[in-house]
């Protein structure tokens, strides 16, 4: 009897349980398909959850929803360059304090780097006081070119001000990042909605909300590029950073680098599925960046 009474407590209990991870499921199933990110870039919810890079950029914008005042959102924008290519922006938020542009980033363990270093590191424990280092494009510079080409798109108004802010998740530990200006914040996404108050309380004058619905006008169609669009920013960032193949070294041994995250390519084999034993290009940081590159 009171193994009978036993296994039925622990039987509601799971049923709570199960009823409680439900609950907490639909409500932020709702809550995302009611957030401006949803309806800006369509992305499926369950898609979205299982996407580090994704789930970042949603994090970063509901760690910003609590700040005051009259502002607008924009994700995933693709910013025109003089030669014809692109360079996208992860978040944009046009504030009555002026124009912040978000870089996500979903690095764990220690991240070192300068504001000028054309690398950072990223330090992962292997276990007794060791770690594994790995290398990725710095993102300070990353954002610099973001911003000079929306600088430019947006030059009628050249009196509105800018900021940069680079967004790292509550994975990582940022151990020693040297800055040597002002012109750049480096965060953890907790830390983010007071590092922006703190511009946003500074700010003396603020833009009314005609021009800040004027400004999203003008970059809202550049978040609604088609695939092929999308395919042809990654194939150009390809083309600028890897480097020419020589003569004396094959494709497998070339140093190559991802064209979404700057880190190195490292060749694979495919262990299961339809392509299992095939060769190909992965990024050295996955699970954080997925690019893959097949060896034809």
């Amino acid at each position: 009897m009171i193994i009978l009474f036993m296994f039925l407590i622990l039987f509601l209990a799971g049923v709570l349980c199960l009823l409680f991870v439900l609950i907490t499921g639909i409500k932020k199933y709702k809550e995302y398909k009611e957030s401006e990110y949803y309806k800006s870039t369509k992305f499926p919810y369950w898609r979205m959850y299982f996407d580090k890079g994704r789930f970042g950029e949603y994090d970063t914008y509901r760690c910003l929803c609590p700040l005051e005042g009259y502002k607008k959102y924009l994700f995933n924008c693709y910013i025109p360059k003089a030669d014809g290519t692109t360079t996208e922006a992860d978040i944009i938020m046009i504030h009555e304090s002026g124009i912040y542009v978000f870089e996500s980033k979903e690095y764990s363990g220690w991240i070192f780097g300068t504001e000028t270093q054309w690398e950072w590191t990223q330090a992962l424990p292997t276990g007794r006081g060791k770690s594994q280092k790995e290398h990725f494009f710095n993102p300070i510079i990353q954002n610099k070119v973001h911003l000079k080409w929306l600088q430019l798109y947006l030059k009628d108004w050249n009196n509105v001000k800018f900021y940069s802010y680079i967004v790292f998740g509550m994975q990582c530990e940022l151990k020693n990042i040297t800055l040597t200006s002002s012109e750049h914040h480096v965060v953890k996404r907790e830390e983010l909605l007071e590092a922006v108050l703190q511009n946003a309380y500074a700010s003396a004058e603020m833009m009314p909300k005609s021009l800040i619905d004027e400004i999203y006008e003008k970059l809202y169609p550049l978040t609604q590029v088609g695939e092929i669009e999308k395919n042809e920013h990654i194939e150009n960032i390809r083309k600028r950073y890897e480097k020419p193949v020589s003569s004396t070294k094959l494709p497998e041994t070339q140093d190559k680098i991802c064209p979404r995250c700057g880190g190195k390519l490292v060749l694979k084999v495919a262990k299961r599925g339809n392509y299992a034993g095939n060769k190909f290009y992965g990024c050295k940081n996955y699970p954080e960046c997925k690019y893959i590159e097949n060896i034809m």
